[in-house]
């Protein structure tokens, strides 16, 4: 059957993520295979001292990502998506959406960037012996109570951005388990929120007298694999402006990154583990048994099937990066000559592979926003040399490739090292693997072993999504873990890389630098 036929009978699936600075939206066929696709840029806005989303922002680019991908489908099948099989929605994970009886957003949308909540999270952490960071859900709320914000006693409902999405085309007030970790810690051996932790938090705020309960206001937790609703007349209208989509359509759970991420890079099973490198970076590991110890450098969330995962996550990876970007092609444009902005990341990035191990004596750190895993509420982004390094275009690209992956590497020790988690694969996908070998290269000397790319890797967590809801719209379900292995990723090996011994002790001179300078970021955060 060809993809037109596929297309107008219904056969196909679509995934749409929300990431940090792009919306993309995938079709893809009955083999999970991408395609069609479309995108939508934006940037989150700093207002009033909050990183946010306005709800406008979040709507026209859902709709402009939807109506990119008719456009390709129109292109290139001369046909238009009348009916799919299932839809699934997926987000950037945790932040606070907050709405009143009436459906209201009560305060503007925190998202997972904020680092606000300290007090919350320390407080939670040490109530509930487990660790809850400052971008979890949670920690946003219980920080608006301990501020006595005035909209949390009208809270009736709170979610992540998937899941408001989700909620606004079906009606259903759900999270897929995955995002849903990201909010509140999971039991996973219930793949429901954790019982106990609820109730050490409602004792905790029992004196504040608020009517709601927490288990009242959170969304329904469900597992890869489940109907998560259908999509409503007034679903399709917030969708799809031209109106040719059809109500009635099933949706999978709502994802976040993290999940997608798992599923895109076919790491959902016991000791695998994915790095999810762009605008943030996070390293996830599917682990055999709970850590021995409490560390606030390691979120402990679940796969979209509700196994628990080991994450390293930060908030900063290649918008420092970016920002050279911006000032070489500003170079270029004053000397009187454009540059192809892929052809400059390129040479950037290339460049950066054949600096010195150990940056010859450059330091620095990519730090646009707090970065909890090492102590910092706020950021600045620092370039630091001494007198007598070797500065080179070279060396500084491969310091700004160290800076990016820097404070993974910092809390990867302590997964690897302390709690001896084991992997036995590890896969990359984002902007920074975008350039081949490179990213793998260092982050292959950041971990230490090898890191593999997918073909399929580019796709990223749309497609992840995607995949998911072709999982959901299945009659008969094998395991998430034997679905990826045996349908999607069969006899797909990718491209892998392992970094040199030399580049291995290169990059781990480089962390003794970057321990030793951390006073740097914190004189240039106080000062500057």
């Amino acid at each position: 059957m060809d993809i037109r036929e596929l297309i107008d009978e219904g056969r196909t699936t679509i995934g749409i993520e929300f990431g940090s600075t792009r919306i993309k939206a995938v079709l893809v066929d009955e083999d999970g295979k991408p395609i069609a696709s479309g995108s939508h840029a934006w940037e989150n806005q700093y207002e009033d001292g909050i990183w946010t989303y306005s709800l406008d922002m979040i709507w026209h680019g859902l709709q402009d990502a939807y109506s990119d991908l008719l456009a390709d489908v129109n292109l290139q099948y001369d046909t238009v998506i009348r009916k799919v099989r299932a839809i699934g929605f997926s987000a950037m994970m945790h932040g606070y959406m907050a709405f009143d009886k009436n459906d209201n957003l009560l305060v503007p949308f925190r998202t997972w960037r904020n680092t606000i909540t300290e007090e919350a999270a320390s407080k939670l952490t040490k109530e509930f012996g487990f660790n809850i960071p400052q971008r979890w859900s949670i920690s946003h709320l219980y920080q608006a109570m301990l501020n006595k914000e005035p909209h949390v006693k009208d809270v009736t409902f709170f979610t992540t951005l998937a899941g408001y999405i989700h909620w606004q085309l079906t009606g259903q007030k759900v999270l897929g388990v995955g995002d849903a970790s990201g909010m509140f810690p999971i039991d996973s051996t219930t793949k429901d929120y954790n019982k106990e932790y609820i109730e050490k938090f409602e004792k905790l705020v029992k004196a504040d007298g608020y009517t709601w309960k927490l288990a009242d206001i959170l969304p329904k937790v469900l597992v890869a694999g489940e109907n998560a609703g259908t999509l409503t007349e007034e679903g399709v209208k917030k969708l799809d402006p031209s109106g040719m989509l059809q109500p009635g359509i099933m949706l999978c759970p709502p994802e976040g990154d993290a999940g997608t991420g798992m599923t895109a890079t076919n790491s959902v099973g016991v000791r695998t583990g994915n790095v999810s490198a762009g605008t943030s970076i996070f390293a996830m590991v599917v682990m055999e048994k709970a850590l021995n110890a409490v560390h606030e450098e390691i979120d402990v969330v679940t796969t979209p099937a509700g196994d628990d995962v080991a994450m390293v996550h930060c908030n900063n990876c290649t918008s420092d990066i970016n920002a050279w970007a911006k000032i070489f092609t500003e170079f270029s444009e004053a000397m009187g000559f454009e540059i192809d902005q892929n052809k400059l990341f390129k040479t950037m990035f290339k460049a950066g592979d054949v600096g010195e191990p150990d940056c010859g004596g450059l330091a620095g750190f990519n730090y646009f926003s707090g970065e909890p895993v090492t102590g910092f509420d706020e950021g600045r982004p620092v370039f630091a040399r001494k007198v007598d390094a070797n500065f080179t275009f070279a060396n500084f690209m491969r310091l700004h490739l160290y800076s990016a992956v820097s404070t993974l590497k910092y809390g990867l020790d302590i997964l690897f090292n302390e709690e001896q988690v084991k992997v036995d694969k590890l896969y990359g996908h984002g902007g920074f693997f975008k350039t081949p070998e490179v990213g793998q290269r260092i982050m292959s000397a950041a971990t230490g072993g090898p890191v593999t790319v997918m073909e399929t890797a580019g796709e990223g967590g749309a497609w992840g999504i995607a995949i998911l809801a072709l999982y959901a719209s299945l009659e008969e379900k094998p395991s998430l873990s034997d679905y990826l292995n045996n349908k999607i990723f069969a006899g797909e090996t990718g491209s892998t890389i392992t970094a040199s011994d030399e580049d291995i002790a290169g990059f781990n001179a480089f962390m003794e630098t970057f321990k030793k300078t951390l006073p740097i970021e914190k004189a240039a955060v106080e000062t500057l």
